[in-house]
């Protein structure tokens, strides 16, 4: 696919760019939790970066997390509002979705080379006020 204007900036890549695309639900138990979406140019495929298609239903964050050659740059945060492309490609099939979510993103580098994770946090995911988290969820 090609990469939104926005995700073609983030990536320093030219609008017209063709990159390989994953989006996931990740689910507890039935319910979804998170909509995920990654965008890997074609540069960040050759070598190392090649396993990343091939991951099925494995987590993404399972291989870069395990790789102490990734780096992941800094984490932005955002509001995504309905109308915007990103909320529309989380809430497909859902009768109900709201009019705004959260959702954070990060450029990962595999040997220098360029891949973006967003995360849409999407309502089902449990919310925990300070204090009041589970105690295998502390810090």
């Amino acid at each position: 696919m090609r990469p939104t204007r926005d995700e073609a900036r983030v990536l320093t890549l030219r609008p017209d760019a063709w990159t390989w695309v994953r989006e996931v639900q990740l689910l507890c138990g039935d319910r979804p939790w998170v909509f995920a979406r990654t965008l890997i140019p074609a540069p960040t495929l050759n070598g190392r970066g090649r396993r990343l298609t091939r991951l099925g239903s494995r987590p993404l964050g399972e291989v870069l997390f395990a790789d102490p050659g990734v780096r992941r740059g800094p984490v932005e945060i955002a509001r995504i509002a309905a109308g915007q492309a990103l909320h529309h490609r989380a809430f497909t099939g859902f009768s109900e979705p709201p009019d705004a979510i959260w959702g954070r993103r990060s450029v990962f580098r595999i040997d220098g080379h360029p891949l973006l994770v967003c995360e849409i946090f999407l309502p089902d995911l449990p919310i925990f006020p300070a204090g009041d988290r589970p105690e295998s969820l502390s810090p």
